[in-house]
């Protein structure tokens, strides 16, 4: 079963944190994927852009429309995500558990079936 794993990141959070405390989250992404790619759990891993990047394509007016930033005014994004593929949701739960964000008060890792792929070998 194909799960994502989705780092949700809230910048208050994150710029609260020493840079030691961001440095040991961020080395700590290196020996999670160590051992999800030693498993053979491991698909793929991306780190997003800062919102601010983003722009959204939605209709206004019947009229499709482009904005800049996220849609939403939230304080948490989506930082970034492993794509894993695991035997059971227990098992994407308990590497969930192991990304190094879910250290963090604050912060959280969503754990979210892949219902459907195309377009790839994976």
């Amino acid at each position: 079963m194909k799960y994502l794993l989705i780092m949700q990141l809230n910048q208050e959070i994150w710029d609260a944190l020493t840079e030691e405390e961001r440095n040991e989250v961020m080395n700590g992404h290196g020996d999670f994927m160590k051992t999800i790619q030693e498993s053979g759990e491991m698909i793929s891993t991306h780190a997003l852009a800062d919102p601010s990047n983003s722009a959204v394509v939605h209709t206004k007016g019947g009229v499709p429309a482009v904005t800049d930033g996220p849609f939403l005014e939230a304080k948490e994004y989506m930082g970034g995500f492993y794509l894993v593929d695991v035997e059971s949701r227990e098992r994407a739960l308990e590497l969930a558990r192991l990304i190094p964000d879910t250290r963090v008060e604050g912060l959280g890792v969503e754990v979210r079936p892949v219902m459907f792929s195309a377009g790839s070998d994976v």
